[in-house]
């Protein structure tokens, strides 16, 4: 047992009492949980489905016979309306506007992200800005702007970790500094002089720009202006949707963050969206972490151009589909590197000539959507949305009397602001008992990544055990044991190696130079030679390199059916397996990668 007597939650959180409608979910919707005496702690990983979810799949397929939508067929119309009154219900989800807003169809968030790293049109000399904090689907942008052949600098922003560990939380000055106001070059050119230096004035605001080709004269960093003639501002006047365009395809970059971290739980401020585009960048914000817990409006001052989310991630069901959610004017400049089928209005063979649909949103969904489950995750927004006035009559799972189970009614979620309350309640009274969690002489068992409190945080707890003698416990390790005691959690780097390298203090620059010169060489350029060391790294050979004692840490993370009793069973794991104990990494399989 821990030294500390522990207050009961509702003690440090009287709120929690109000979310006893969860508690009922749990032993009807979600009965199939404690049927199958499971601990589930990975709602970061995947959401939950409900057995209500899964019965009005069954019914609207029973009901209604749905085929291939590219046709005008009863079956394809059928689909084609499922999947469209969809696209509705998301809009209305986020207080979307559809006439600024489009939903594209994509397999998952990452799938929604690749549409737009591959399609965004850079200007040359333009940036991609990154948060050191981001899921590795975010991070993989990068590589689509390295290879536009345009300049493009990737930029990252990184985490601070003052103190012992830190929040590690960005600082909004850091994120103003690698968003800087500079432009490209356009139309016709004149030197203007303030104070001594060159500066670019484009109407009233005065901004720099990097210079190349033909500008070599002016250094890189020196700002010129361009002219705005009287005509060109009549015609801005007369055609200011025409003129939002043009103007969008000549943005300073691209600024992508996650509106929550996957590893932390940290919650980066919103109004960076509005920060960024005022410095001239188009916003893509991952919000697959965040809205499981949280809405997001997108009729007030945040309205990004991007918003990349996979369903599952919400109800638990359907998986394979996600959503890019994007602004109709940055869906337009996007440009696709292919076509296929169902993207195309008109494509020849004999001239190699396409035209894609004039549906832009179909443009970019392709071949055939997945519209037998597309129309389950306008079921489940109803599921979180769902008040007390339209109960569901359905069977459970299974009899707590092992009978035949009774048909009882149950009431939708009522809101996510209850599953707000009920995380930030069981998140908070977690990271309490883990402070209190210590070895029989004291030292403490647990060391914490990311804020210990409940403020601009979600439902992610990061961390790792320290064993009797204060080392770390091999996180896979804690795999293998917490699974054979039925409890789901999450280990390793959580695909952020950002948030990994600010957990452990990781200069990854100076740790790779202890790398000799040849073998950083054919790092860098992918050199591949049958026979010869093609540069890669064993991921345990990263780790050595790295000196890093351990490949991550462990996630708990709470969401829509979580309890005190979770909670409860995997603490009780904790102290019965690792209290005192010395571990060893004796047995345990190598690791393939993070």
């Amino acid at each position: 047992m821990s030294f500390h007597s522990n207050p009961s939650i509702t003690t440090l959180y009287p709120e929690y009492a109000t979310t006893a409608h969860l508690d009922h979910l749990r032993s009807t919707a979600y009965s199939y949980l404690d049927a199958q005496s499971h601990t589930y702690l990975d709602y970061t990983g995947s959401g939950l489905c409900s057995s209500p979810q899964l019965v009005a799949h069954e019914v609207r397929l029973a009901s209604t016979l749905y085929g291939n939508p590219h046709s005008v067929n009863p079956t394809s119309e059928a689909a084609t309306l499922a999947v469209e009154q969809t696209r509705k219900r998301i809009l209305q989800h986020f207080n979307a506007d559809p006439a600024e807003y489009a939903v594209v169809f994509t397999p998952n968030a990452t799938g929604a992200a690749r549409l737009v790293g591959e399609g965004y049109q850079y200007k040359r000399g333009g940036r991609l800005v990154l948060s050191a904090d981001n899921h590795n689907s975010v991070n993989g942008l990068r590589e689509f702007a390295k290879r536009s052949r345009k300049g493009v600098k990737v930029a990252y922003v990184g985490i601070e970790t003052t103190g012992p560990r830190g929040e590690m939380r960005i600082r909004e000055e850091d994120v103003a500094r690698q968003l800087p106001r500079h432009t490209g070059v356009r139309g016709g050119l004149r030197r203007v002089v303030q104070a001594g230096k060159k500066v670019l004035e484009v109407g009233k605001e005065v901004v720099t720009a990097p210079v190349r080709g033909c500008l070599d004269r002016f250094s890189s960093h020196q700002p010129i202006s361009l002219p705005t003639t009287s005509e060109k501002r009549y015609h801005q006047r007369q055609q200011p949707a025409k003129n939002h365009m043009q103007e969008s395809e000549h943005r300073n970059g691209l600024f992508a963050y996650p509106a929550q971290s996957n590893f932390t739980g940290v919650r980066h401020p919103l109004h960076w969206v509005p920060l960024a585009q005022s410095r001239g960048y188009d916003v893509l914000l991952d919000a697959a972490a965040y809205l499981p817990t949280s809405r997001l409006d997108l009729s007030g001052d945040v309205k990004p151009e991007f918003i990349i989310v996979s369903w599952y991630k919400l109800f638990g069901y359907p998986t394979g589909v996600g959503s890019l959610i994007v602004k109709r004017s940055a869906l337009a400049k996007l440009r696709r590197p292919w076509f296929s089928g169902g993207t195309v209005k008109a494509v020849t063979v004999g001239v190699k000539w396409h035209q894609l649909s004039d549906r832009l949103e179909e443009a970019f969904e392709d071949g055939t959507v997945n519209f037998l489950c597309i129309p389950d995750v306008a079921a489940g927004l109803d599921w979180l949305d769902s008040r007390d006035n339209n109960p569901l009559s359905w069977s459970p799972a299974s009899s707590p009397n092992g009978g035949e189970p009774e048909r009882v009614e149950v009431y939708g979620i009522g809101g996510l602001e209850i599953v707000e309350t009920r995380v930030r309640c069981l998140t908070g009274y977690f990271l309490s008992r883990l402070k209190n969690l210590r070895h029989s002489d004291g030292k403490p068992m647990v060391e914490v990544y990311g804020p210990t409190d409940t403020k601009m945080r979600g439902g992610s707890v990061a961390f790792n055990l320290l064993d009797a003698r204060g080392q770390y416990v091999d996180e896979r390790l804690v795999a293998f044991e917490s699974a054979a005691a039925r409890i789901s959690l999450r280990t390793g780097c959580f695909c952020n190696p950002g948030a990994g390298e600010a957990a452990f203090g990781l200069d990854i620059g100076r740790s790779f130079l202890r790398l000799p010169v040849r073998k950083l060489w054919r790092m860098w350029r992918g050199y591949k030679r049958e026979g010869r060391d093609n540069g890669e790294m064993s991921f345990e050979e990263l780790l050595r390199v790295l000196g890093l004692p351990t490949a991550g840490g462990i996630r708990v993370s709470f969401g829509v059916a979580s309890n005190v009793r979770d909670l409860e069973v995997f603490l009780g794991f904790v102290e019965k397996t690792y209290r005192d104990r010395v571990t060893t990494q004796e047995g345990l399989p190598e690791r393939m990668g993070c």
